[in-house]
């Protein structure tokens, strides 16, 4: 298992490399500036990182020990990863289902902040794909709380390693990484 995970581990860092790095001058979610920027979604939306990220999760999950019913997190950033991750499962015996947390609720139909087969009596894993500060996760984190359900723990693609896993860690989430940006940023050298 840990052989599998390593190899998993550096496709994904290669395909981080290849297609979600920028270099330039950006500014974050969080206000800050960077020389460099990764857009998560051009890996976790192709079909390799799909693939790659599914598999990753469950191989996370099942050494930490966690047994999620549901993941999912912030829209729209969490919805490829919370899907690779429901479809990774379906043929293990115990599939987990994909949720997403609107920014706000609808505003019609059953104006739902939470959507998707996610209940309040489910253990759930909060998905992110860029944890920089740590502030979608909790945003994600409160709203499934408010909703009912148990938080197992936060799972993020990439660690960007300004303080998130720090912030989730204070706030009482046990927080997995499937990669950090100083092995993104060390690919590419």
């Amino acid at each position: 298992m840990a052989a599998r995970a390593s190899e998993l581990t550096t496709h994904l860092v290669a395909l981080l490399a290849t297609h979600s790095l920028r270099r330039g001058s950006f500014v974050l979610a969080s206000g800050a500036k960077s020389s460099y920027y990764i857009d998560a979604r051009l890996t976790t939306m192709r079909p390799d990182g799909l693939t790659c990220i599914g598999q990753l999760a469950l191989l996370a999950f099942a050494n930490l020990g966690w047994r999620p019913d549901a993941v999912g997190g912030m829209t729209m950033g969490a919805d490829p990863i919370a899907y690779s991750i429901a479809y990774a499962s379906a043929l293990t015996p115990n599939a987990i289902r994909a949720f997403t947390v609107r920014k706000e609720p609808k505003a019609h139909g059953t104006q739902q902040l939470i959507e998707g087969p996610v209940t309040p009596a489910d253990s759930v894993v909060i998905v992110e794909d860029v944890l920089t500060t740590g502030g979608s996760a909790l945003r994600a984190t409160r709203a499934v709380q408010a909703f009912g359900a148990r938080i197992v723990g936060v799972l993020a693609v990439v660690d960007r390693e300004q303080g998130g896993s720090e912030a989730l860690g204070q706030a009482g989430l046990e927080v997995k990484c499937l990669t950090k940006v100083s092995d993104i940023l060390s690919h590419t050298s």
